[in-house]
């Protein structure tokens, strides 16, 4: 195929250089004179690619009375939903790419962006006069049923859902393990066993001493989802959830051999793990622009997705007219429509569940004077301090919400010196460099604290995660 034995650094390049030959999908207008499309695909043949076929998108300005069937010797597909006869299409071909030969006004911004996410989706680079977007590559390496985690973006709550799904397949007999990767991970995979051992603030302190990011995802995901890790790392993101350097497919190797049923693929801000998922679940905040969501690559990550958790789907971060304008808009994603010859397609409307996140301390503090150090924003600080004082009947005698901050986390910090008995912390950001070296320093406990997905309007997370779970098991049956 077109990826397998094109040269990388080519890519680099815009448009592909055209010695490189293709067999083409064109995508066509009728706002072009069709002779001029013509030529222009002629062209194309002239320099010794094939166009197998090409889909008209829309308009009708420079087209006879009875439409577009062909052009020259080539089969133009039309009628209907232009997102389904591009679908359509690329199924019927095999082709190595899909060139866009329409523009403005029948492809606007959000039109050709939605027609570039479903190639991607079906594997497909997807070109034009000044772009070229080819699909992040993700092959088949788990010799398990997978589960992948992936957001939108940073501080959507992957982590914490991660961390959920792992305790809830745990509780219901399953053996995760949980691949994670970061912007801070380890050079090499790095195997953490959480079901074997209790990790400690010292531990912590230990790894961070030994030049490591010990609040990195992996770290966390041991320490509160209670099983096996493998830490990974990658650094850049594309704008489908590629990544540039990764070792995450290594990772997936070693999370291999570990016992377990299930791998638990957790993506990095809004990076996509660079390896095949059975299932994925998308975390999406309710404060979200919708742009992010129906423009953009956002109807890539939508095609990927078979769940969706809406995360903090409550005031101050989204009205409740927002989160049902956001469930409509995810409900309403469009789908490609099941076809006979793809066994494993994915068909239907997004299964969406609404969410709230609640602070959960790793043990018992009902009496202490506690501190809390957080990344939520200071708006919901009521809301913290409501919960944690009524359900687990500490005193919250400050908080600071600076973890991603290092100097404003040591000032607040300082200023609260005597103040408390308990740090509550999450794993995060500066929560282990700098708040819990502090809060051992100054003889203060440290209790670290998971961010709980809690479904609301009746919608039920543990309910998701395992159908999530019983569909990974039954696609990998069929894929192997």
């Amino acid at each position: 195929m077109f990826l397998e034995s094109f040269p990388i650094s080519l890519f680099l390049t815009f448009p592909v250089p055209r010695e490189v030959l293709i067999r083409y999908l064109a995508v066509i207008d009728g706002e072009h004179y069709p002779p001029v499309t013509e030529a222009a695909l002629r062209e194309l043949e002239q320099r010794g690619h094939e166009i197998l076929a090409a889909v008209l998108v829309g308009g009708k300005e420079k087209l006879a009375a009875e439409g577009l069937d062909v052009l020259g010797s080539i089969p133009v597909k039309s009628g209907g939903d232009p997102r389904e006869v591009l679908d359509r299409a690329l199924l019927d071909h095999a082709v190595d790419a899909v060139i866009d030969l329409s523009d403005e006004p029948v492809l606007d911004y959000r039109r050709r962006h939605e027609l570039a996410a479903l190639s991607l989706y079906r594997g497909v680079p997807y070109e034009g006069a000044d772009f070229l977007f080819r699909p992040p590559p993700r092959p088949r390496i788990a010799t398990k049923p997978s589960l992948a985690i992936v957001g939108t973006g940073k501080r959507t709550g992957k982590t914490a859902v991660a961390g959920f799904a792992a305790r809830t397949l745990h509780e219901a007999g399953r053996s995760p393990v949980i691949v994670a990767m970061g912007r801070g991970g380890p050079p090499e995979p790095v195997v953490l066993r959480g079901d074997e051992v209790s990790l400690t603030p010292q531990d912590l302190m230990e790894l961070a001493d030994s030049g490591a990011h010990a609040a990195s995802d992996y770290v966390e995901d041991a320490l509160l989802g209670r099983v096996p890790t493998v830490g990974c790392r990658r650094c850049g993101g594309g704008l489908a959830g590629g990544v540039e350097i990764s070792n995450v497919p290594e990772g997936v190797r070693k999370a291999n051999d570990l016992p377990g049923d299930l791998l638990l693929l957790e993506g990095s801000g809004s990076a996509v793990p660079p390896v095949h998922a059975d299932v994925t679940s998308l975390v999406v905040p309710a404060s979200i622009r919708q742009e992010y969501v129906r423009g953009y690559f956002g109807p890539y990550r939508l095609l990927l997705a078979d769940f969706v958790f809406v995360t903090m789907a409550e005031h101050p971060f989204a009205s409740p007219t927002r989160v049902e304008e956001l469930i409509f808009a995810l409900r309403s994603a469009f789908r490609p429509e099941s076809h006979r010859d793809q066994k494993r397609d994915r068909k239907g409307e997004l299964q969406v569940v609404r969410t709230v996140f609640r602070p959960t301390p790793t043990r018992a503090v009902a009496g202490a004077d506690a501190y809390v150090a957080t990344t939520a924003p200071e708006v919901v600080a009521p809301t913290l301090r409501r919960h944690l004082e009524e359900r687990y009947q500490c005193k919250v005698v400050g908080i600071s919400h600076a973890l991603g901050d290092r100097g404003r986390l040591r000032a607040d910090l300082n200023e609260a010196s005597g103040r408390m008995q308990v740090l509550l912390c999450e794993i995060k950001a500066a929560g282990i460099d700098v708040a819990t070296r502090w809060a051992l320093s100054e003889g203060v406990e440290v209790v670290y604290m998971d961010n709980v997905p809690e479904g609301v309007n009746g919608d039920d997370p543990t309910e998701q995660i395992l159908s999530a779970a019983a569909l990974a098991d039954e696609r990998y049956k069929e894929g192997k």
